[in-house]
């Protein structure tokens, strides 16, 4: 019998890595406990690529990762997890597996590499052997195959390449080297071929991440089966699905793992567009929680403030508006970029497809759509497609959704094309997309990939490209975020939630994740910014001039821009930290840089640049107005904390995020963080007054987490939400709500602006009937409370209703 899961009611992230093991993960249990989770949300657990410090890149479905422990490792601590009241939540990696530099590593990769298209496991990975004639391009040289030729050779019956190690096809270990590379079922390519001949499915444009064809009944079994029969033995209560979207079938694939776990609580790293919601037909508790995220941080943004500060930025940095000065025109030439250089080898393998297509099904046999038509106008619809990918089956006829957003992108794409005739060939990639020519094994092939590098697509252009290129406030910049739209009302949060509620009510929420690009403390301080454009735009200025009298000037005003956000985000000048976000920044906007196309010069300035400023003198200048704006701050950062931890779903909260977390993109935001254990055991022996955020942060975590663990029911399914509206001419500067008639959650935003227009003289918050006890500060209130009674010590209250005494 299959031990008896609990649901959670909130779940802690731990990143596991060979520096923090099981075992380490076991020595914290007893803390975390006491923070008041209900489960503990471990990273992948599988065998991985040697001192990997995330375990994305699996190698081995069927071990626990040794460098971790092992299973014997992971038993051990859910064994301490059990015992101290909490569960497992696991994160699970269906979409792809490591190309390591040991081949060996991957058993079935190894096989495929030996044995090719007639290996046991070949219908494991995504290959198109057609277009390798017959072979598997490994675009894993450093030069040109002639350049590289005396770094190969043949030890042990295996060829060699460094640390790399690759098996030979049987028969052929005693060919002269260049015979024998040709008689390979892979051919060893440059890196550099990679975006154009690449003939294997991949995770976004990372080619030593190849893709796992899990919609195979068999080879979803295979790489599930320990993981089912660790959740059937009850060492693990719930899963994390990493990257749904790269699936062929995400909803096929959700339905089946529902099924195989008995209904167990799963949420899936969805990412949504702004309008987009979460297929209903989903078995699933809902996602992991970025489109929380994006609505907690837009209310703690001014619009007004915002649409100043972004005017301020464009006068700075002088950026066109398609690289880096509008929005959706910046995104527009990022995903152009993606497609055409990055992503052109799947470009490439979907218009082949297209051309074959046409060449065989009778209704387009006539069409005559040459393939350069039928390539542009992939490009054409892909980059029109506002959110990640469309969810198009073989078995149902296209959502009305999909059709909707194929056919507007389709209007769109038709008018890149000079002659209105060649533009047919829009419309014939939009049906394909659509399955509108029923199912074979080049149509499946094609409605199944157009969704893949749609979502890869989407990824890298926006999160990963335009997301560094658009920079008026970094903290808009998020994954699932909408920085052409950063700011939202009080009214657009409170409709969402009452949507979780309703529809998801077990969802994720979060604010701090290992793939976020700044902490949620680190966005709630740079979202202070739009309450202060002007002073924003004038320090900015001084700070620049201050760091070319030194004798350094910015390479570029939008690096300039960029440095000191991300130094003011951060709060200290630590060189190291810095200097490797903005190394990355730069590499990932692609402008003057890139991953493929560093640029020596520039990077160096770019280090010279970040030394001599954010690191050298004018980090004082910076200081002093950081303070100017603490209070801000402060609100901020209580504030998106308490409505995460309040609002409907369950929460995650990240390692060290329980009190004041200031990290940057990975790895940065994969550092171990010194964990307040001491602090916590001191809040519980003698609470106190005059903390600082660090402190403040973390009893408001304990509180509202011990209070979801205590009751269950206000915040679960069964419970309710309800918007508290405020009353006075400071009432929008309050956002609030009330959990099943037992808790009030209040915080205050835009408090600056609220500060220049007289504070909370005059409003009040109509609480429910009854007496009202907050958990933070301790004081009581009935009635309409005046709010300058309720935040007079803190910009947040969290409010209990007092039963009245028995009898």
């Amino acid at each position: 019998m299959t031990p008896a899961r609990r649901t959670p009611t909130s779940t802690y992230r731990v990143q596991l890595q060979p520096d923090f093991p099981f075992a380490a993960a076991a020595g914290i249990v007893p803390y975390v406990a006491a923070l008041g989770v209900s489960h503990l949300h471990l990273s992948p657990v599988l065998e991985a690529v040697p001192g990997s410090d995330h375990g994305y890149d699996v190698t081995d479905h069927g071990r626990v990762r040794a460098e971790l422990g092992g299973e014997e490792g992971l038993r051990r601590l859910a064994a301490t997890a059990h015992d101290h009241g909490l569960g497992i939540v696991l994160d699970i990696v269906p979409n792809h597996m490591a190309v390591p530099s040991d081949a060996g590593l991957n058993a079935p990769l190894w096989e495929v590499l030996r044995d090719g298209p007639a290996a046991e496991r070949a219908d494991w990975f995504d290959i198109d052997w057609d277009a390798g004639s017959g072979r598997l391009l490994l675009p894993v040289l450093g030069g040109p195959l002639g350049e590289e030729l005396a770094a190969l050779t043949v030890t042990d019956g295996e060829l060699r390449y460094g640390d790399r190690r690759f098996p030979l096809r049987p028969g052929t270990g005693h060919l002269p080297l260049p015979e024998l590379l040709d008689a390979q079922h892979y051919r060893l390519a440059w890196w550099r071929l990679g975006r154009t001949e690449l003939n294997y499915r991949r995770f976004f444009t990372i080619s030593e991440l190849i893709g796992v064809r899990v919609e195979d009944p068999g080879v979803f079994e295979a790489t599930h089966a320990l993981i089912f029969r660790l959740m059937a033995e009850g060492l693990i209560d719930g899963l994390r699905v990493d990257h749904p979207d790269g699936l062929a079938d995400p909803g096929g694939y959700l339905r089946r793992l529902h099924q195989r776990t008995g209904g167990a609580w799963i949420v899936a790293e969805k990412i949504l567009g702004a309008d987009e919601q979460l297929p209903a037909s989903w078995p699933i508790a809902g996602t992991t929680g970025y489109d929380a995220l994006r609505h907690i941080d837009a209310v703690f943004t001014d619009p007004e403030g915002c649409a100043e500060l972004t005017e301020h930025y464009r006068v700075f940095t002088g950026a066109p508006p398609d690289r880096g000065g509008e929005w959706a025109a910046t995104v527009r030439r990022a995903a152009y970029r993606m497609i055409g250089r990055e992503l052109a080898a799947e470009r490439d393998a979907l218009t082949r497809l297209a051309v074959r297509i046409c060449a065989a099904v009778p209704e387009l046999r006539l069409r005559d759509h040459a393939a350069w038509a039928l390539r542009m106008a992939l490009s054409e619809l892909l980059v029109r497609l506002p959110v990640y990918r469309p969810y198009v089956t073989g078995d149902a006829p296209p959502s009305p959704v999909d059709e909707a957003m194929l056919v507007t992108a389709a209007d769109g794409a038709r008018t890149a094309f000079a002659v209105p005739a060649e533009a047919a060939a829009v419309d014939t990639v939009r049906e394909l997309a659509l399955g509108r020519f029923g199912e074979g094994a080049d149509r499946t092939a094609f409605r199944v990939r157009f969704a893949q590098v749609s979502s890869a697509l989407r990824a890298k252009s926006v999160e990963d490209t335009a997301g560094y290129r658009y920079a008026p406030l970094l903290s808009a910049a998020e994954v699932g975020g909408d920085p052409g739209r950063p700011a939202l009302p009080p009214a657009a949060f409170h409709t969402f939630c009452a949507r979780v509620q309703r529809d998801w009510p077990l969802t994720g929420t979060v604010l701090s994740t290992h793939d976020t690009k700044r902490s949620g403390d680190v966005r709630a301080t740079v979202a202070a910014l739009s309450e202060h454009p002007g002073g924003w735009a004038r320090m900015i200025a001084r700070l620049t001039a201050e760091t070319a009298r030194a004798g350094v000037r910015a390479p570029d005003p939008h690096l300039a821009w960029t440095t000191w956000q991300t130094a003011f985000g951060l709060g200290f000048p630590d060189r190291e930290r810095l200097l490797a976000t903005l190394l990355k920044t730069v590499r990932e906007a692609g402008l003057h840089t890139s991953w493929t196309e560093q640029d020596a010069a520039y990077e160096a300035a770019v280090e010279r640049f970040v030394l001599a400023g954010p690191c050298g003198a004018p980090h004082y200048t910076l200081a002093e107005f950081a303070r100017e704006l603490a209070p801000q701050i402060r609100a901020n950062v209580l504030g998106a904390a308490l409505l995460h931890l309040t609002m409907p779903g369950v929460p995650d909260v990240y390692r060290g995020s329980e009190r004041h977390y200031l990290a940057l993109v990975d790895p940065d935001n994969r550092r171990l963080p010194q964990l307040p254990i001491a602090q916590l055991a001191a809040l519980d022996r003698a609470p106190a007054t005059g903390y600082d955020l660090a402190t403040e942060k973390l009893r408001l975590t304990a509180s509202a987490l011990r209070l979801r663990r205590d009751h269950p029911d206000w915040f679960g399914p069964a419970g309710t939400y309800e918007p508290l509206a405020a009353e006075g001419p400071a009432a929008d500067h309050c956002l609030a709500f009330v959990r099943s008639g037992r808790v009030v959650t209040a915080v205050t935003r835009l408090s600056r602006r609220l500060a220049r227009t007289g504070g909370w003289d005059g409003t009040r918050l109509p609480l429910p009937p009854g007496s009202w006890r907050d958990l933070l500060g301790g004081g009581t209130a009935t009635g309409p409370a005046p709010l300058s009674r309720l935040f007079a010590t803190s910009p947040v209250a969290l409010l209990i209703r007092e039963e009245p005494p028995a009898g």
